[in-house]
């Protein structure tokens, strides 16, 4: 299994001061989900607004990047320590080209080193049962053809209601282009499939 150093940042919540790590991640052998302290994370399209990544059991988004040799890993307004995952801080100093940890910076943490893969496909290979009174609110983050048509109908609801009563011009636009694609693709699949 492919490991690499990177930075990990929370963001559902925070703006640029999310709890962040620098720590070893895995990668699953298709490269979709990286393993890091105990969670799985898949990609978010690009059309989302914060993170990049989205925490499969949780739905948080997090930013997950490769580290920064000059050490600006987190956002220029950004701000609060960065935890380093103890166990990489030699390989870390390395990539950085220094001989010690900025304290200033750096806190060192041990974070919890077992994969999730097992758990982790179990929950993901279950069967998921539609039932309009039980939308998973976390597969607002699948493909618009991935979702079921009460899916679509919920989500479509979800992000005309963001569109309009978004806090963030930039957080409606996004709501407005990801229900337009919820919307284009009941379109299509009522020209596939005519009533």
């Amino acid at each position: 299994m492919r490991a690499e150093i990177k930075y990990i940042e929370l963001k559902t919540g925070y703006a640029h001061s999310g709890p962040a790590w620098i720590g070893l991640v895995h990668f699953s052998k298709s490269g979709r989900t990286i393993y890091f302290n105990g969670k799985a994370f898949q990609k978010i399209g690009s059309d989302r607004m914060r993170g990049n990544f989205y925490d499969i059991e949780s739905g948080e988004e997090y930013w997950i990047s490769g580290v920064k040799k000059d050490q600006t890993d987190r956002h220029q307004f950004g701000s609060g320590q960065i935890q380093i995952e103890e166990r990489i801080i030699e390989s870390y100093l390395a990539i950085i080209n220094r001989k010690s940890l900025d304290k200033s910076k750096f806190s060192v943490c041990k974070v919890d080193e077992n994969l999730p893969i097992t758990r982790i496909n179990e929950m993901e290979n279950t069967k998921y049962e539609e039932s309009e009174d039980e939308i998973d609110h976390n597969r607002r983050f699948q493909s618009p053809h991935e979702l079921s048509e009460p899916e679509l109908d919920y989500f479509i609801d979800y992000f005309h209601e963001s569109s309009i009563a978004g806090g963030y011009l930039k957080g409606r636009k996004m709501a407005r282009n990801k229900m337009n694609e919820l919307l284009a693709e009941k379109e299509k699949r009522a020209v596939k499939n005519p009533v």
